[in-house]
């Protein structure tokens, strides 16, 4: 029997289509809650140890709170959809392959299909995927065609028989439990009977404050959030650029410019990755070509940085021909293993390409090196091996377990820093300047 949405004394049976970094954590805090959750994604391998109460993904307290939810029946994976009375679609939505950073969102599209195959009257149907603008109504159309005999939101005069809405994830990799508990949401409905319905799904699970507002809005702004960051890593990766052509420290210059009480500058790094900051900013400029200057121009700077930073670690090889080289960190951010769209994997993979057989990578949350660095000679170390055999330490990741390496151990080293994680590195060994400020 169905349950109804809102009815606090029952609780809705949900299905969660897709069991990636968001997927997953999102179904075991729903199962948390007390709703039975299926999990639904196409590997078998995924599902099979989701099964087992285990996890395919790292991230804080994840492992626990996943065996304690399967454990108590609450939460299981299957590669084969069920009947559900909410569906939260969290698949990936990524470029087509086409070159032109064109949002691909055939992901979505099947993930909706399978839904329309199951559904029934009384249902919800929430994407968090980041999308476009008007994925949601797209997807709404898609399972509108395939079940003509339901009426939905936006098509009909009459009450409707399903709902759909988007509210999309903005949480941190690392402390993605207690974002998707503590943070604040956007939830935009088809129309606002349909918001109303998915604000009464999140507010079981979640203590943030739930907003409800259009579909489209709440895509909007999921994109607008990602591409404001983009924009400030972008003046902060310029300027590191600049400081370093002109001998500048630039964490010197940012620490006091922010002593200003208006100014709050980033810190720079060696690109900008992940799936959301160096992605999501493309889907604005995909929507509005001629009018997105600025969010092209600093996808463009942080890209570019990459490209800095390779010239800059090839002219310290060059100028230390028999060193061993050791790159520190695959991952797009600190502590955690998710390697998508990742400046530091860039940067290791064609330093590693190019000095075949001389390059050593760092990386703790990897337990192996990935496809690209096939036939590089290069290999996956730990750090004790990487202080004790290596001569140039390229930073690339601010991994805690990097940050505390003290002075001693890095005494004699050349050491090019991208993060900024060691400012007592002494200035040695420089190639036009001092090697911790040329990031």
């Amino acid at each position: 029997m169905s349950a109804k949405i809102g009815n606090g004394d029952v609780k809705p049976q949900v299905c969660v289509v897709g069991l990636g970094y968001i997927g997953l954590p999102t179904a075991a805090i729903i199962a948390r809650s007390g709703s039975p959750v299926l999990g639904l994604d196409v590997t078998q391998s995924v599902v099979d140890t989701i099964n087992r109460g285990e996890i395919h993904i790292e991230e804080v307290d994840l492992d626990g709170l996943v065996q304690g939810v399967v454990q108590r029946g609450l939460l299981r994976a299957s590669t084969q959809i069920e009947p559900a009375d909410v569906f939260v679609i969290a698949v990936p939505t990524p470029f087509a392959k086409d070159g032109h950073h064109t949002p691909d969102v055939s992901y979505v599209q099947a993930a909706a299909s399978e839904v329309a195959g199951v559904l029934k009257a009384g249902d919800v149907v929430i994407l968090e995927s980041t999308s476009p603008v008007g994925t949601t109504e797209m997807m709404r159309d898609l399972m509108a065609g395939l079940r003509p005999d339901l009426k939905f939101p936006g098509l009909t005069r009459e009450t409707p028989d399903v709902s759909i809405a988007y509210c999309p994830e903005r949480v941190l990799p690392g402390r993605i439990l207690e974002e998707l508990t503590n943070n604040d949401r956007s939830i935009g409905g088809i129309t606002p009977r349909c918001a109303r319905k998915a604000l009464a799904f999140y507010k079981r699970f979640v203590r943030g404050t739930c907003v409800t507002t259009d579909a489209r809005s709440a895509e909007m702004t999921k994109l607008v959030e990602n591409a404001y960051r983009d924009v400030n890593i972008a003046f902060a990766n310029e300027l590191s650029i600049v400081a370093d052509r002109m001998g500048l420290d630039v964490w010197e210059v940012i620490r006091l410019a922010n002593r200003h009480p208006r100014v709050n500058i980033l810190q720079p790094g060696p690109g900008v990755g992940g799936h959301c900051i160096a992605v999501d900013p493309w889907f604005i400029v995909a929507s509005a070509p001629e009018h997105t200057p600025l969010i092209r121009a600093a996808r463009g700077v942080n890209d570019q940085k990459m490209h800095h930073v390779i010239e800059r670690v090839t002219q310290l090889i060059d100028a230390h021909p028999e060193a061993r080289i050791a790159c520190l960190g695959l991952a797009f951010k600190a502590n955690i293993d998710d390697f998508r769209e990742s400046p530091a994997r860039f940067v290791a993979a064609r330093i590693a390409r190019k000095y075949a057989g001389r390059v050593n990578i760092v990386e703790p949350y990897a337990q192996a090196l990935p496809v690209e660095f096939t036939d590089t000679g290069a290999s996956l170390i730990d750090l004790d091996d990487a202080l004790e055999t290596c001569d140039l330490l390229v930073v690339l990741v601010d991994h805690d377990v990097f940050k505390v390496v003290p002075l001693a151990e890095r005494s004699g080293k050349v050491v090019y820093d991208t993060r900024g994680i060691w400012p007592d590195q002494p200035d040695a060994d420089t190639v036009g300047t001092a090697l911790r400020l040329a990031s």
